[in-house]
């Protein structure tokens, strides 16, 4: 098992050796707040001697179980992408993450049972963990509209499930009744008020994934992670540059990524806020995010989609604590911790997060149709 943050100097090695970077080596270091994968900055220095960044990730084989399927998503979607930058005068190396090729042409490594990607570096740009203006969150929604829109004549049946059922709320309660069940760690005890907070939400559980099924709502491309820190925002103008972490795209709904941005991008409080009374629901950043993603997506949401904005965030942030709950009850294997209760304080601030939604989901959906009016 690898240390997280750490690559042994063989790796490092094979890594110089096989992927096509310019320069020469100077030196990497840990980058970002991911919970799943290891993200690395890499310094080169140039023939000029100006300096030549990449990102390098480590990629969580225990959680992607495909990964030559995930990374064949990685090049079809950021391909697709380029040709639209392109196509519309932009600039492909700043728009879109740029995948650095291994020399015998793959876009990913595999060495000594680890996996590898790079990306190009995106320069004089920064993905905010928090949202420290609305400004921000509005460009955020701009960029998450545009990522939709951009993709939405893209055939989303090429994507591979890089995790099956991901955002299955059904199939997440059922994980969470059989690691209730199961208490491998004797944690319930310890826990009854949020394992009632979730069963007696079970009824929205499907709301969603039954119109999938059904064909009643689209099936789409769609990034399945759409918090702020996975947009690119320019230094000097504020404006969104690029969409990142690429992981997850896989066929879904729209309802998934806007619900999903709002559960992260909302809270008043950090994911894992031990003190619930700081933990709030932000109607005016709410606000911010709708005008902005649904200026990009008006023309392309669908009246069923439409029906269901107001109520998917309130769905993302359930399920999303629900998964950190049923984390914490399986002995946390999936999600990065930093002390043992870390997976139960993240679960508390969502459901702190639920209760504060319903209770404006009136005028949540009054924002809604106002920015549709627009």
């Amino acid at each position: 098992m690898f240390e997280r943050d750490k690559i042994t100097d063989e790796n490092i090695k094979r890594i110089l050796e096989s992927f096509n970077f310019e320069g020469s080596f100077v030196g990497l270091a840990p980058h970002g707040c991911g919970h799943i994968n290891d993200t690395f900055l890499m310094s080169f220095s140039g023939a000029d001697g100006g300096d030549i960044k990449y990102i390098l990730q480590r990629i969580n084989g225990g959680i992607f179980k495909n990964i030559p399927a995930l990374m064949r998503n990685f090049e079809l979607v950021t391909a697709y992408l380029a040709e639209k930058s392109l196509k519309a005068g932009g600039n492909p190396m700043r728009d879109v993450l740029t995948l650095i090729f291994t020399r015998s042409g793959q876009s990913y490594l595999e060495t000594n049972g680890e996996y590898f990607r790079a990306f190009v570096f995106i320069d004089r740009a920064i993905s905010y963990q928090t949202v420290e203006k609305p400004e921000h969150f509005f460009e955020a929604g701009i960029a998450f509209g545009r990522f939709a829109a951009l993709l939405d004549g893209f055939d989303a049946s090429l994507l591979f499930e890089a995790i099956p059922n991901f955002h299955d709320t059904a199939k997440r309660y059922d994980n969470f009744l059989k690691a209730l069940e199961a208490d491998k760690h004797s944690r319930a005890k310890d826990v009854k008020a949020e394992i009632e907070f979730t069963k007696s939400r079970r009824g929205i559980t499907n709301a969603v994934i039954s119109l999938l099924n059904d064909n009643k709502i689209p099936k789409r491309v769609t990034h399945n992670d759409t918090k702020l820190n996975n947009v690119m925002i320019d230094d000097v103008t504020g404006k969104a540059v690029a969409v990142i972490d690429l992981d997850t795209v896989m066929p879904g709904s729209l309802l998934y990524d806007f619900g999903d941005s709002i559960r992260s991008g909302c809270n008043t409080a950090a994911e894992d806020e031990k003190d619930l009374s700081k933990v709030t629901f932000d109607l005016k950043l709410f606000a911010a995010y709708s005008k902005g993603y649904i200026k990009e997506t008006k023309k392309l949401i669908r009246a069923e989609e439409k029906k269901l904005l107001a109520a998917a965030p309130v769905l993302m942030t359930f399920e999303c604590g629900m998964r950190f709950l049923t984390d914490y009850l399986d002995g946390d294997n999936y999600f990065k911790i930093k002390y043992p209760s870390h997976n139960l304080d993240r679960a508390r601030t969502q459901y702190k997060l639920v209760a504060d939604m319903e209770k404006n989901a009136d005028k949540m959906a009054e924002i809604l149709d106002s920015a549709f009016a627009e």
